[in-house]
């Protein structure tokens, strides 16, 4: 699995903050304490998949080099 794009439903963020934990380089919150994408390439593509399973209302959407959903 090549992981290619990253999306966060920001409609659904609620601000919890753990993507952040796992992969600060990668998410960090806003002034509107919603998860935003900082760099994707700051970590694995492991590291990002953790970070998104992390998220406790699955605002993280993965996608891989085929354009399907891997995640969730």
């Amino acid at each position: 699995m090549k992981l290619t794009k990253i999306v966060i439903d920001r409609d659904i963020c609620i601000g919890a903050g753990p993507c952040v934990t796992v992969a600060p380089g990668v998410f960090q919150l806003d002034d509107e304490n919603k998860a935003y994408l900082v760099d994707p390439k700051s970590a694995d593509d492991d590291t990002i998949m953790l970070a998104a399973q992390a998220c406790p209302v699955q605002a993280i959407l993965l996608y891989d080099e085929n354009g399907n959903q891997i995640y969730p």
